[in-house]
């Protein structure tokens, strides 16, 4: 995201803003995302995510280096993964399905809060007359928050192994089909990051994205009467 904003040649303010939104994003979505992963689980009766401290929002216990330059450089990356041990669960399936949902709604629910902040300065600075570059810095921030939350969202929702998706496809799918995809799990990975690289699932993620939050926005600022 930073690269394609310095290529694309944004002021100073976007980028400033960009910055400081990824360190939001690095610092305590991809934490919260996977801390929200640890807990259901955990709820669930599965003692794993406790045992291996990650039931905090403690950014050291979560974070991975490379996801987080990802995050820094494209606008998509990682955090390190909850381990998880379906044995534990009563439905092993559909504990793993909630367990996987998790992330991605808390993602969600984390745009949604931006958009409302977003909202409750742009009412403030009307109020008190606040403009220009800080102003814009605030919106941008706000709104690249939301964005990212939303694709990441999105992003983890792709039905294919190691992302949520494929957890909660695991629900759906007999166990015979299911184990057997996953046996392919790297390659298929492999196969997906160069599908990323090409930009083949660029259009139909930001589509989606967009629209979960063109609805995010609406409702976020029906209280304020944008």
């Amino acid at each position: 995201m930073l690269l394609s904003l310095i290529r694309g040649g944004a002021d100073v303010w976007t980028i400033v803003g960009a910055i400081m939104s990824v360190i939001i994003v690095v610092f305590l979505t991809l934490p919260v995302h996977e801390f929200a992963h640890g807990f259901v689980a955990y709820k669930l009766g599965d003692p794993t995510p406790r045992y291996q401290g990650r039931l905090t929002l403690n950014p050291i216990a979560h974070l991975d280096p490379i996801g987080s330059l990802g995050i820094l450089l494209f606008g998509i990356g990682w955090a390190k993964p909850v381990s998880v041990n379906a044995r534990y669960f009563k439905n092993p399936k559909w504990g793993m399905a909630l367990t996987a949902l998790a992330g991605p709604v808390s993602n969600v629910i984390m745009a949604f809060i931006a958009l409302v902040l977003m909202n409750t300065f742009a009412l403030i600075s009307n109020n008190f007359g606040i403009s220009g570059g800080i102003y814009l810095l605030f919106i941008y921030f706000f709104t690249y928050i939301a964005k990212i939350n939303v694709y990441l969202a999105v992003f983890n929702f792709i039905p294919i192994p190691p992302f949520d998706g494929s957890r909660i496809l695991f629900a759906f799918l007999p166990s015979k089909y299911y184990f057997g995809i996953m046996r392919y799990e790297r390659f298929i990975f492999i196969g997906l990051l160069v599908i990323l690289y090409l930009g083949v699932l660029s259009y139909p993620i930001s589509y989606v994205s967009n629209l979960i939050l063109g609805g995010l926005a609406f409702i976020a600022g029906l209280p304020f009467g944008f």
